[in-house]
Order: C-alpha cells, then sequence, then structure tokens
C-alpha cells in the first residue's frame, strides 16, 4: 500500500501507471524528464494519476528528442563538405557585391573547449548554435573578448589570411586582462585556416570586392553564480562573406561627437576588443543614426577633450602631408590602423605619421578625416559636428591613394612587402598540423 492511499483498490489502480518508469533512461534523468522519484508528497489517487500522465508525456518528449539526435547529421572533421566543393571558391554562388555587413550561414565553424586547465584539440560545428549554461559568465558578467579578421582571393588565385599574427597577439591582451586562459597564437592561427579552408565555397571570388569575415572569439561558460573567472571556456572561429560595412563604401559620411556617452572609462577595459565596449555603443549610434548621423565619435572620459575613436574604427586626420591618429590608453589599437600608418610611412607615400594625443578643437585643422578598421577598411569623413560647431572636409584625395593602395595589397594586386598576407592552406594541410 502506497503512502497517503485509502485501500488496495487505490494501488490496483495506479500501479498499471508505473510501467512508464522502466522507459527512463540516461538521457531523461539527466535532463530532468523522469519522474520524481520520492511519491509519498501526493497523498491522493487523482494526484498520483497526474503525476504519471505528466511523467508519460515527459518520456515521450524524451523519446522524441532521442529520436531527432540520432538522425542529426553526426559531427565531423570538415574533410568533408556540407554543402559545397571545398576547393571552389565562389562556389556558394551569392550576390556577392550586394552582400553588405550581414550574418550569412557557412559551412560551420571551428570550436575549441578549455576544461581542466588546458585546451582540446577542437571541433567543427557544422550549425551556427552552441549549448550553454544558464550562468555562464559570458552571459552574467561580459567574460569575453573577441577579434575580427579577413581572407581574400587573390589576383593569383590564392586565399591570404590578413595580418592574422596581429590578431592572435591582440587577443592574447585581452585574454590576460579579462582573467581567461590565452589562446596560444599558433591555436589561433591554425582554428582560423581551419575555417577558411572549410568555408572556401562562401569566399567572394576576386573582383567582386568582398571578402570572407573571421569572427574569434573567447568567452566562459559553465556554472558560475559568483563574480569570479568561469569554469570552462569556449575558442571559436566563425566565417562569413561580406562586402562594405556603410552602403557606400569609401563614400564620405557625415559624423557625430558624443558628448552624453562614453565608449570607455578610464583605466577601464577600451583597450582590448571586450564585448561590453560594443555593446554601450548600441543605443548612442541608434540616435544617432535617427539624426542622419551613420556614426558616433567618442572623446577621452575623464576630460571630455581629446579626441578617442568611431563607434567601429579609429580616427584618421591628415593635414600638410601628416597622418595623424590618436594616442590613448583607453583606445582600441586598430590593426588596420598600425598597417596604413606603415604603408604612409613608406616609400610609396612618404608622408610623416603622429600617435599622439588628439585635441577636439584639432578637428577643424584637418584637410581630411577617415575612419579605419578591419570591417569598414577605411570610410571617408564629410563633416563632423561638434555640438554647435559643423567641421567640414571637401576632401578625400589622400585618403582614397591609401585605400587603393592598401586595396591593392590585400589582393595581391601590388607587392606585399610588409609581409602581412600569409596563403591560406589547403584544408588537408590543416587537419594535418
Amino acid at each position: 500500500r502506497l503512502p497517503g492511499c485509502k485501500s488496495d483498490a487505490s494501488v490496483r489502480r495506479v500501479a498499471p501507471l508505473a510501467a512508464p518508469e522502466r522507459q527512463f533512461g540516461t538521457a531523461e534523468r539527466q535532463f530532468g524528464t523522469a519522474p520524481i522519484a520520492h511519491m509519498s508528497v501526493f497523498p491522493t489517487r487523482i494526484r498520483w494519476r497526474s503525476v504519471w500522465a505528466a511523467a508519460r508525456r515527459r518520456a515521450a518528449a524524451a523519446r522524441c528528442l532521442q529520436t531527432r539526435r540520432a538522425t542529426a547529421p553526426a559531427r565531423t572533421f570538415a574533410t568533408t563538405p556540407p554543402q559545397h566543393g571545398l576547393d571552389d571558391v565562389g562556389a556558394a554562388s551569392l550576390d556577392w557585391p550586394r552582400l553588405g555587413f550581414d550574418f550569412q550561414k557557412t559551412n560551420g565553424f571551428v570550436k575549441h573547449t578549455w576544461v581542466n586547465g588546458k585546451w582540446d584539440d577542437g571541433e567543427w560545428e557544422p550549425e551556427p548554435f552552441l549549448k550553454l549554461h544558464v550562468m555562464s559568465a559570458a552571459i552574467h558578467y561580459g567574460q569575453g573578448v573577441y577579434e575580427g579578421a579577413k581572407a581574400h582571393h587573390c589576383k593569383d588565385g590564392s586565399v591570404r589570411l590578413w595580418n592574422i599574427q596581429a590578431n592572435a597577439h591582440r587577443m592574447l591582451e585581452g585574454c590576460e586582462r579579462m582573467m581567461m586562459p590565452a589562446v596560444p597564437p599558433e591555436m589561433f592561427i591554425r582554428a582560423c585556416e581551419w575555417c577558411v579552408a572549410a568555408n572556401r565555397a562562401y569566399i567572394p571570388p576576386y573582383g567582386t570586392g568582398g571578402a570572407l569575415y573571421l569572427r574569434p572569439y573567447i568567452f566562459g561558460h559553465g556554472p558560475q553564480l559568483g563574480l569570479s573567472a568561469a569554469p570552462q571556456f569556449h575558442f571559436c572561429v566563425l566565417a562569413m562573406p561580406v562586402s562594405s560595412y556603410y552602403a557606400g563604401g569609401l563614400q564620405p559620411i557625415d559624423v557625430l561627437v558624443a558628448h552624453d556617452a562614453d565608449r570607455a572609462a578610464p583605466q577601464g577595459v577600451g583597450h582590448v576588443k571586450a564585448s561590453g565596449n560594443y555593446g554601450s555603443d548600441i543605443r548612442v549610434s541608434i540616435d544617432a543614426r535617427a539624426e542622419g548621423y551613420p556614426t558616433v565619435l567618442y572623446l577621452d572620459p575623464k576630460e571630455k577633450r581629446y579626441i578617442e575613436e568611431f563607434s567601429v574604427s579609429n580616427f584618421i586626420g591628415i593635414k600638410d602631408n601628416t597622418y595623424v591618429t590618436p594616442d590613448s590608453p583607453t583606445i582600441l589599437r586598430s590593426a588596420t590602423n598600425d598597417m596604413l600608418m606603415d604603408l604612409a610611412a613608406s616609400d610609396a607615400f612618404g608622408m610623416k605619421v603622429e600617435r599622439r594625443p588628439v585635441d577636439v578643437a584639432e578637428l577643424g585643422d584637418f584637410r581630411e578625416v577617415a575612419g579605419c578598421g578591419t570591417a569598414v577598411v577605411m570610410m571617408g569623413v564629410k563633416s563632423i559636428t561638434n555640438q554647435n560647431t559643423v567641421h567640414r572636409y571637401e576632401s578625400i584625395e589622400r585618403v582614397e591613394a591609401l585605400y587603393n593602395h592598401y586595396r591593392a595589397i590585400q589582393f595581391g594586386e601590388k607587392p606585399d612587402p610588409f609581409g602581412w598576407g600569409t596563403v591560406c592552406p589547403p584544408l588537408a594541410d590543416v587537419a594535418a598540423a
């Protein structure tokens, strides 16, 4: 006789419903779909029946879930192309010139997991989803950094990763600041090569002006309630084809100086590519776009006197054949800006280069202004509105010359004396590494 039952008849009615219990396995217990073992809290037949009926429904749902998992494609190393021939650049046959800068599903992404103090060898994920614990540190405490990189299909037919070593070393700085395990540069680069090689079908063909954008990122996950470093981490690299970040490409845009918001805090994390740095910019950028400004220019958070950077790119000012870019401990140092500085100082341009604090009062002194970054490459600036003052820039002559030369090196149309581009090996070679 079960606790709370008035007669043996009650037991006989309940007993036939007990059969589904034998059908519950490891999956149901793991995901909480097995019936509660301690039934003494249910004193009546009605409650017993409702409990077992609910249990049967959960069991059916669990069996359905198991069936879906059993029929799902197995995770394999990406030597077998999910959709297109891996050696066929552009086989996805997208509308390459009109891609914009939006998400595009590709063949998959690379995922490494850090657990028990070490990184695994990585695996290929064909679907763009991750299963995370609800208390993951990345979700609650923003413990994560990311990078932006590109690969290009070049004139000679090769596919080249662009200055990928700089991205690998910048992520090391971010990991150290955000208390995350270091991503070794060799693992970083191999994961990027793997992702590019397995997504060759989505690389915009040479001549379309597009690129395969890479998003390496690391974040903390696993159950973590207190404010501390996460117990586990994922390092992932995903890829998607892109064209221009702004609809007009290099066509100059209007910019608004942000006076009521800061991009970063003094002695904060502005110098690393922390995820939270960009979340705080969303509202500011949306409000600016509503007023007709595609982006904003931030000032230093302490004095509101010195220029920092645009929403998603570094600031460049040109005057008297001098390339000027701000220096500040809260600016994210752009790899693109570093390359453009080297190019400007080279024999091809012979410009003087200055990285220094730039007073906002100097906005009126520049002949040309531009932004630069991996996503935008370069953006021309037509005007900057600073409260009641509008600074206008009639020319982007030097900016355009730098842009064209830089892009020609990217696509293998001009020699690369700096060694920025590295040929991405075939997938078989990546797998053997």
